[in-house]
């Protein structure tokens, strides 16, 4: 039955993306972060609907043409440059043959972001493509954050299979950059139930990042609260909040979980996080002995022989930097980091800019939660190889659109968002009087 309603969304959801790209690019982005096809059990688990999505919506481009724009914004031209350069380390890459499908997933990946930078342009897209990111993530968090409970947070909460966040230290720091944007949706929200449900969403999803038994999650989650209340407006309440949060769902987790946490400051003690820095040694002396890097396959027992501290202990980056660093030289990793400053930075200006712009309080809650997000993946990344995962990708999308709204001065014409949302009318600034206006 599940394979059955999976298909049947999809067949639908292809003929509305043929005559709308920002709908592929919403399917598009449903099946490659939440991976619904690895819910079901026949035919439809190894369908390839992302596939065929990506295929019709690229069809779609030239019969839309005249609603899509892809944007002279330095995030254009930067992430084509970061695909470039990794197809010439693949060239170059000490197992070719493994690199190459690791490649041609990334930049599938990478290609669709583009896509979607030109395709979403409006409010309600945006918003409708914040709900799709935040709400694949969310079932998981959701679901993770329901048996963390049933289970007295004693399991490991995993994620979908064969994918990005199968893993529980992946599904940890995913759920941790979603929360943010569930934050964001609330905080829009009209809807006095809605921002109620989104509020518990949130809880459980944080409960779900802890209930992953993730020390590399948990760093983030302490990053993201501290962000949190740096770009909250009522600063002494949202620290009570987080506060009172965070210490009701860490005493909810039994003893076997703090000890675990314990060994962040015992990591000498800990094979695992050893193992992670032995990999942290080869991607540096792999980095500096070859320019290009080692190409996307480069964990394997020779390159450990030649370049790592401990050659037997043979492990993955686990770090987004080192990640890049030994996969792509230092060439990788300075345009992965470039990438994220600009778009920390551009946020940064997006709030300055609306603070006190009635028209745009949604961008400056959009701008505000999109760094606190980009601040849980630098912290939580630093101890997970997910450079390429979609979802902190398709954040600065988001971002970028919300750039080109401002500048076209969209408000005048589209005064809501999706679900007819829009700022509270608490979080308002008051108008300034006309000079010369009776006070």
């Amino acid at each position: 039955m599940r394979d059955i309603a999976l298909t049947l969304i999809v067949v639908v959801g292809l003929f509305f993306a043929l005559r709308r790209t920002w709908v592929g690019v919403l399917l598009w982005t449903w099946l490659s972060i939440m991976n619904p096809q690895r819910l079901t059990y026949g035919f439809a688990f190894s369908a390839p609907f992302a596939y065929a999505t990506a295929l019709i919506t690229l069809i779609s481009i030239p019969f839309n043409k005249k609603d899509l724009r892809l944007p002279l914004d330095p995030f254009v031209v930067l992430l084509p440059l970061l695909m470039i350069w990794m197809c010439v380390t693949t060239v170059f890459a000490l197992d070719q043959a493994g690199s190459i499908p690791l490649l041609i997933r990334s930049l599938k990946i990478d290609l669709m972001v583009l896509v979607a930078v030109a395709a979403i342009r409006s409010r309600k897209q945006i918003e409708l493509f914040i709900w799709v990111n935040a709400l694949s993530i969310a079932f998981y968090g959701v679901k993770g954050g329901i048996f963390t409970i049933a289970t007295g947070g004693g399991m490991h909460v995993w994620g979908p299979d064969d994918s990005f966040i199968q893993g529980n230290n992946e599904l940890g720091l995913a759920c941790v950059l979603t929360i943010p944007l569930l934050n964001y949706l609330r905080v829009v929200e009209r809807r006095a139930w809605m921002r109620t449900a989104l509020m518990a969403v949130m809880v459980l999803t944080a409960l779900a990042a802890l209930g992953s038994q993730s020390r590399g999650a948990l760093l983030a989650i302490g990053a993201m609260a501290l962000m949190l209340i740096l770009r909250s407006r009522r600063k002494v309440m949202g620290t009570l909040v987080v506060a009172v949060t965070g210490v009701l769902l860490v005493a909810f987790m039994p003893a076997s979980w703090e000890a675990r946490m314990h060994t962040i400051d015992t990591y000498q003690q800990d094979a695992s996080a050893m193992g992670r820095i032995n990999a942290w040694w080869m991607c540096f002396h792999l980095a500096n002995d070859r320019f290009l890097g080692g190409g996307f396959s480069s964990y394997d027992a020779a390159t450990f022989a030649k370049y790592a501290p401990n050659p037997h202990d043979i492990h993955a980056a686990h770090s987004i930097y080192f990640q890049m660093l030994g996969e792509h030289g230092y060439v990788g990793l300075a345009l992965f980091l470039i990438l994220g400053a600009y778009s920390f930075l551009t946020a940064g200006k997006i709030r300055r800019q609306t603070k006190k712009q009635p028209e745009g309080q949604w961008a400056f809650e959009l701008s505000s939660m999109i760094q606190v997000s980009m601040v849980g993946f630098a912290v939580g990344g630093a101890f997970l190889s997910l450079a390429y995962f979609d979802l902190p990708y398709n954040v600065l999308v988001a971002l970028v659109a919300c750039k080109y709204w401002l500048a076209e001065k969209r408000w005048e014409t589209e005064p809501e968002g999706a679900f007819g949302s829009g700022a509270p009318l608490g979080r308002l600034p008051k108008p300034v009087p006309a000079a010369g206006a009776r006070r």
